[in-house]
C-alpha cells in the first residue's frame, strides 16, 4: 500500500515566527504526520516564483496537504481542524460554538493588534538569547499602552490558577501565550496567574518543539 506523503509546513530558517509556531502547534497537537521546510526571508527566498504560485501571498507559513496549498496561520488551522477532524484527531479548537467563536476572537486580536508590542519586542527577544541580540528600548507611550491593553484582557481572560482559557487547551492558548511572551521574556511586570499560564503554555511539548529548533547565530532583522 502507497501511504500518502505527509503534510509540508513551510516556515522561516530562524524559527521565531508566531504564525509558524501556531501552525506548527496546530500539526503536532492533532498528531498529523508532517515535515519541515523553511525558507530564508532576509534573502526573499519567498519571492521566489515556484514559491508564489503555491502559496498565492509570498508569505509564510505556508501548508502543502498533497494537491492543496494554503497559507494564512488562521486559515490554516481551521482547514487542519476540518479535514483532520474529532474524534481521529485531537481538537485545536473548542467543539462549543461560543467558545470556539471566542477562541478566534483572541486568535484574530493577536494577528491584528498591539502592533506596538510587535514591532518594539518582536519575536526574536522570546526564540534568542538576548546576549546575542541588540538591546531592547524601554516601550514607547504607544507601546506601554498596547501592553497595557494586552494585560488588562489576559487578566480578565485567564483563569486565576493560570489554567487553560477554556478548560481544556486550545490553540488559542498557545496564540495568548506568544503574544504575552514578548512582555514576560523583556522583564515586563505580568500578573502572578497570567505568568502562571505563559509558563504552563510554554512547557507544552508541542511548544518545546518548536522552541528547542536549531537556529542560526542572529546576525540580521528577523521579518
Amino acid at each position: 500500500m502507497t501511504m500518502p506523503a505527509p503534510l509540508v509546513l513551510y516556515g522561516n530558517d530562524v524559527w521565531t515566527s508566531p504564525y509558524v509556531l501556531s501552525c506548527f502547534i496546530a500539526l503536532r497537537e492533532k498528531a498529523i504526520p508532517f515535515e519541515v521546510k523553511t525558507l530564508a526571508l532576509h534573502r526573499g527566498e519567498q519571492r521566489e516564483e515556484t514559491f508564489v504560485r503555491t502559496s498565492l501571498t509570498a508569505r509564510v507559513p505556508l501548508v502543502v496537504d498533497g494537491d492543496f496549498a494554503l497559507s494564512e496561520s488562521s486559515a490554516i488551522v481551521e482547514y487542519l481542524e476540518d479535514a483532520y477532524p474529532a474524534p481521529a484527531y485531537p481538537r485545536v479548537l473548542p467543539a462549543e460554538v461560543r467558545t470556539r467563536a471566542r477562541a478566534r476572537q483572541i486568535m484574530a486580536w493577536v494577528r491584528s493588534d498591539l502592533m506596538p508590542i510587535r514591532e518594539e519586542r518582536s519575536a526574536e527577544y522570546v526564540f534568542y538569547d538576548h546576549r546575542d541580540l541588540a538591546p531592547f528600548a524601554s516601550l514607547s507611550d504607544a507601546g506601554r499602552r498596547a501592553a497595557d491593553k494586552l494585560l488588562a484582557a489576559a487578566d480578565h481572560l485567564v483563569p486565576a490558577d493560570g489554567s487553560p482559557l477554556f478548560g481544556a487547551w486550545c490553540i488559542a492558548d498557545t496564540d495568548l501565550a506568544m503574544m504575552l511572551q514578548r512582555l514576560v521574556k523583556t522583564g515586563w511586570p505580568v500578573p502572578d496567574h497570567v505568568r502562571t499560564f505563559v509558563e504552563a503554555q510554554w512547557a507544552r511539548p508541542s511548544v518545546q518543539a518548536f522552541v528547542t529548533q536549531p537556529r542560526p547565530p542572529f546576525a540580521r532583522a528577523v521579518l
